[in-house]
């Protein structure tokens, strides 16, 4: 039976904002629609996305690459050293994306994680809108120091 550790979550939550092209006008009008929760929060935003929130929405946006110049992939990385509480991720399932591969590892990492993930508008009406959106959330996080001791004594 796995253990587990509590990870504090604080009420100021770290948000990534991800959106496909397709999607990111859903998000931009989503993320109008909650501006003034938002703002309370550190958002961080791949590419394009960070700049049109930057731009229409007059939001503090801390922007990574482009998604398939590697954004995924750093807000994957900065998943696993603990500086992502959750992220929206507007993905369009009906349109190919040549860094596919980037976008399911950056929601398996999520998994791993325990990183709430929302992937339409939706699920993020009901993350934003929940209680335990402006309070300490105590995230309950397997602990994975036996997998990473797996190989210790392995010659």
């Amino acid at each position: 039976m796995p253990s587990y550790n509590i990870i504090e979550m604080g009420s100021r939550k770290r948000i990534a904002l991800v959106a496909h092209d397709h999607k990111k006008r859903d998000l931009i009008e989503w993320a109008r629609f909650n501006r003034a929760i938002l703002v309370e929060h550190d958002l961080y935003a791949t590419g394009t996305t960070g700049a049109l929130l930057c731009e229409q929405l007059d939001l503090q946006v801390t922007r990574l690459q482009s998604g398939p110049l590697g954004g995924d992939q750093q807000i994957g990385a900065m998943i696993a050293q603990g500086e992502i509480d959750f992220v929206i991720f507007f993905w369009d399932p009906l349109e190919p994306q040549p860094h596919d591969p980037d976008v399911k590892a950056l929601l398996r990492i999520a998994v791993v994680w325990n990183i709430p993930v929302a992937c339409n508008r939706a699920t993020a009406d009901f993350m934003i809108s929940s209680s335990l959106m402006h309070d300490p959330y105590d995230r309950m996080m397997q602990d994975y120091e036996a997998y990473k001791q797996r190989l210790k004594n392995v010659a």
